[in-house]
């Protein structure tokens, strides 16, 4: 597995703001820029290719979606360096619309845990009031573990992913980060 992926801490940023489509940072706890990804504008169908660095020469991780515009889509993950499915993020469509709750699918698309907003009040208000950030828990194996949480910046989407308190590793780190990387592109739209 690539060294990118064996950080306990990462900041995904995202610009709110570009016209060619979003460009996605993602950081180590120093600041070292450690993937990066540029989508296009106006696609139907999510195909997120993460790169080492901004000159996009070597990619590490794809999550591309299964179908077009499915408001319970499922992404897949693919470590793309081994071509390995490593597993796949499923949106539960209507259940979203109050409280966002994503399915975490093993390679095999077995259930392996769920990631839910925290606090279903802040989540209710955030639907009228979008500039309250948003905080989730990544449920497996009987464990709950507090994982991502959304800063507030109205230019920049930015999702902190602290993996610190999964230390048994139940959370593949390449899975996770596409989770945050979903949370901070998909949820995003809805402000």
């Amino acid at each position: 597995m690539n060294n990118a992926f064996n950080h306990t801490q990462y900041t995904i940023r995202k610009k709110v703001f570009s016209v060619l489509g979003a460009k996605l940072h993602i950081y180590d706890s120093a600041e070292e820029l450690v993937l990066y990804s540029q989508m296009k504008a106006f696609k139907l169908k999510e195909d997120i290719a993460l790169f080492t660095d901004e000159s996009m020469n070597k990619e590490l991780l794809r999550i591309k979606a299964r179908s077009i515009i499915d408001f319970g889509a499922t992404y897949d993950v693919v470590d793309t360096e081994t071509g390995e499915h490593i597993g796949a993020l499923r949106r539960k469509g209507l259940k979203s619309i109050l409280v966002d709750e994503w399915i975490i699918l093993d390679k095999n698309d077995l259930e392996i845990g769920k990631i839910k907003e925290n606090n279903v009040a802040l989540a209710l208000l955030r639907r009228f009031i979008s500039f309250i950030p948003q905080s989730y828990k990544v449920e497996m194996n009987g464990n709950s573990i507090p994982i991502f949480k959304q800063n507030f910046n109205p230019f920049v989407t930015k999702i902190m992913a602290d993996f610190s308190e999964d230390q048994k590793r139940l959370l593949d780190r390449r899975l996770g980060l596409a989770a945050g990387i979903l949370l901070c592109v998909i949820e995003g739209k809805q402000d």
